[in-house]
């Protein structure tokens, strides 16, 4: 069905240029056929990528697999230098794709979609645009990352602050540290890869640390041309290798339980992947069940620890770098992150010991009285996870519900893609989603939703959303899944815990991407199971439940 047919502006609206959306504008308008539009209130594409442009700035995901694996010739075609992209590299792989396939016509930057408000009686969606413009679309895609609703803590006096105060997922162009005094709050993913990056060049650096972190080498090194040229003749494999994965991260998970082998062998694989390097893979490819067994994730938090005391010259130091809490976040990984604090120019603050007081004209002021004096103040305090992004937007489903509302109690979702009342919405890493290196998880997510509108389209449908009933059941079902796992025992942001007054709940499918591709694929073969079409030829309260074109 052409837009004039529909008497819609598009076919579809896509919200988000990084790599969820340029996809979907791909899949939507180059295969299916429809008048698609991505909007995006950044000045270039690369989503995430494209704000979080903070000193030492990179993927944790190895560069050969940081990437789309839809097109061949694009995997062939491309390059890397080192294990991980760096975030200027990054930005280049994305203008690379939208040049390629021509989607720079369809994309329409500085333009932030303030509104998205479902009309019921034409089974339309109505946007409005922080440039005044409106449009009406059939369907609405949100991609608009895991990550990108900033965090900023209010803390007293933070306007007095004489200096220059940033978040490193707003970070501005053209602010050089370089012989400055700066201070950073927050040691995660992201605090951990700005004390890395700016450490050597500052004058001084101030840590405040909220919380101890298992950190691992990084194992970024340069890669050899005949590295690469291996990779590129085995794409095949490695891809097949990615989609039958748990973590999708490009290397092979462990089979092997912890406890079933010796202390001495034990160590003796946690040694060798130290060397190797990569969070991810320290957590999931030494033992099957660093994760779910709490003996084996403390033989694995007790190496790193141990590592933590040869590596860190000053007692006192080593003592606030060293977690005791369970090795059951998100794994980090870094070059010479515990090395750093050896710098005679870098100090650390506990700041679980010594809470900050307030922000003062000068600095930072802790509870012991201390005020550490500043130029520039960075808040590495991370964002508000997965449905920040939504929740701040005017986003109205049936009957005008707000998505706040909707998600009064925690963000849910059937299967990561879609949730009751809010017809023709389709999520891109929504809530309870798959917990893995992300660009695998996206295209498959994409490619099922297309295959959705597609099955719609055939159909003629007027709309189809997820029941109530379908939602509820996967929400139990990631729930359960967590339960089996250690990670609801960590207070982390993949629960929500990093944001105050946020309830605390599952938000990911901890089952793996092979489990989560097969979950598709059996809802997609029964009909799409758990979804509810409502036809064109008859009225709206009596829609068609199942596939439309399985039913005719």
């Amino acid at each position: 069905m052409t837009d004039t047919q529909a008497g819609t502006d598009l076919d579809a609206a896509v919200i988000g240029a990084g790599f969820g959306g340029l996809h979907t504008l791909l899949k939507l308008r180059d295969e299916l056929g429809l008048n698609v539009r991505v909007f995006d209130k950044a000045g270039g594409v690369g989503g995430t990528w494209y704000w979080n442009r903070y000193p030492g700035a990179l993927s944790d995901t190895e560069s050969f697999v940081y990437r789309y694996s839809f097109d061949k010739d694009l995997l062939q075609e491309g390059s890397w230098r080192r294990s991980y992209l760096t975030q200027p590299e990054i930005l280049a792989y994305f203008e690379d794709v939208v040049e390629r396939y021509d989607l720079r016509r369809d994309i329409q930057l500085n333009t932030a979609v303030e509104d998205a408000v479902y009309d019921e009686a034409r089974a339309v969606w109505e946007l409005r645009t922080d440039t005044g413009e409106t449009f009406t679309a059939r369907y609405l895609v949100t991609a608009l990352g895991l990550l990108s609703k900033t965090n900023l803590p209010d803390i007293p006096g933070r306007d007095t602050f004489t200096g220059e105060l940033v978040h490193t997922g707003a970070w501005p162009e053209g602010l050089d540290l370089a012989g400055k005094r700066v201070g950073v709050i927050g040691t995660g993913s992201t605090g951990t890869q700005f004390i890395c990056g700016v450490a050597p060049v500052v004058e001084h650096l101030t840590v405040f640390q909220r919380s101890a972190q298992y950190s691992v080498p990084s194992g970024n090194r340069p890669v050899s041309a005949a590295e690469i040229d291996e990779i590129k003749a085995n794409y095949d494999r490695i891809w097949q290798d990615v989609r039958n994965s748990a973590v999708a991260f490009g290397f092979k998970e462990s089979d092997v339980p912890a406890m079933s082998i010796s202390e001495e062998e034990r160590r003796r694989v946690f040694q060798e992947n130290w060397e190797i390097g990569g969070g991810f893979r320290f957590m999931f490819g030494t033992f099957s069940d660093i994760a779910t067994h709490p003996e084996a994730n403390e033989a694995a938090a007790s190496f790193i620890r141990s590592k933590i005391a040869e590596i860190v010259k000053d007692p006192e130091t080593a003592r606030k770098l060293t977690p005791t809490d369970l090795y059951a976040k998100r794994p980090l990984c870094n070059k010479d992150y515990f090395e750093t604090f050896n710098r005679d120019n870098v100090s650390l603050v506990d700041i679980k010991e010594h809470p900050i007081t307030e922000i003062t004209p000068k600095g930072v002021r802790t509870a012991d009285g201390a005020e550490h004096e500043l130029d520039v103040l960075v808040f590495a305090t991370g964002f508000d996870a997965v449905d920040g992004n939504y929740t701040r937007m005017n986003l109205r489903g049936r009957d005008g519900r707000h998505i706040t509302e909707q998600w009064r109690t925690g963000p849910t979702s059937y299967l990561g893609v879609a949730t009751a009342g809010f017809p023709n919405m389709f999520m891109i890493l929504g809530p309870n989603g798959p917990f893995t290196n992300l660009p695998p998880s996206i295209e498959t997510q994409v490619e099922w939703i297309s295959d959705l509108v597609k099955d719609a389209e055939q159909g003629d449908a007027a709309s189809v959303e997820a029941t109530r009933e379908a939602e509820d059941g996967w929400t139990a079902t990631c729930k359960e899944i967590a339960d089996m796992t250690l990670f609801p025992k960590a207070q982390s942001w993949i629960f929500g815990a990093n944001i105050p007054g946020k309830t605390n709940t599952v938000m990911f499918y901890l089952a793996g991407l092979k489990s989560y591709r097969a979950v598709l694929e059996d809802v997609a073969s029964d009909g799409y199971r758990g979804f509810r079409y409502t036809r064109r030829s008859v009225p709206a309260d009596e829609p068609a439940s199942g596939s439309l074109a399985a039913a005719q």
